[in-house]
């Protein structure tokens, strides 16, 4: 059932086509990584408790080939903790853990969906047991970036004002710690932001309109 309502609110929100495309996506990854992220979360709830999820968008799961795509282009000699922000169930978490990390790290402010990212993540430390996760409700605006992350994942989870102070809170952490730093950007809308830091665009793919990514990277002040 879930997948079926997951079709018809994408089929409805976008077109028939990237819906079919994102349906057999979904069953593939779900039962190769044996994780239960499908599905969407408007944030209502949290709205109802008085959160303020003006700069928020609306929690949806990157697709998993995209994804997959993402961990083929990262330089596997590297791949040692993986940020998630704006993690919601954990999709990019789990799947970072099959692709050689080691560490993931995720925020979101939905507690509901951090416990949901948790289950998963637990679910892939029975497959992986030397995987070391952590999970924070948090807002990312204030999130101080661990100074051993080299790569950060990012799914448009808000909009200009939140994605600025993210961008400020990521150049702090190089500047702390120099460093070879990629931020993988899923429907990269505020792209310029990273770029005007300094951040080098290394990859770009879009397919079917909406699925989009942007590799952008940061020259290394390592002396």
């Amino acid at each position: 059932m879930k997948f079926f309502t997951y079709f018809i609110y994408i089929a409805s929100n976008w077109n028939i086509r990237i819906a079919w495309h994102i349906l057999l996506q979904e069953i593939k990854g779900e039962k190769k990584y044996r994780i239960n992220t499908t599905g969407k979360d408007t944030l209502e709830s949290l709205e109802e408790k008085g959160i303020d999820i003006d700069h928020a968008t609306i929690y949806m799961p990157v697709s998993y080939d995209l994804l997959e795509t993402i961990f083929n282009q990262l330089p596997k000699k590297r791949n040692t903790h993986f940020l998630d922000i704006g993690c919601g169930k954990g999709r990019a978490l789990c799947v970072a853990a099959y692709h050689g990390f080691n560490k993931v790290t995720g925020i979101d402010f939905s507690k509901g969906l951090c416990l949901e990212a948790e289950k998963n993540l637990t679910q892939t430390k029975l497959q992986i047991p030397k995987l070391h996760y952590k999970i924070y409700t948090n807002d990312a605006f204030y999130f101080e970036i661990p100074t051993d992350v080299d790569c950060i994942f990012l799914f448009n989870p808000f909009d200009e004002i939140i994605m600025s102070g993210v961008v400020e809170n990521i150049i702090v952490s190089l500047k702390e710690n120099p460093r070879d730093l990629t931020v993988a950007y899923v429907n990269p809308l505020h792209k310029e932001l990273f770029v005007a830091q300094g951040f080098i665009e290394t990859y770009h793919s879009k397919k079917l309109n909406y699925l989009e990514v942007s590799m952008l990277e940061i020259p290394s002040q390592k002396n």
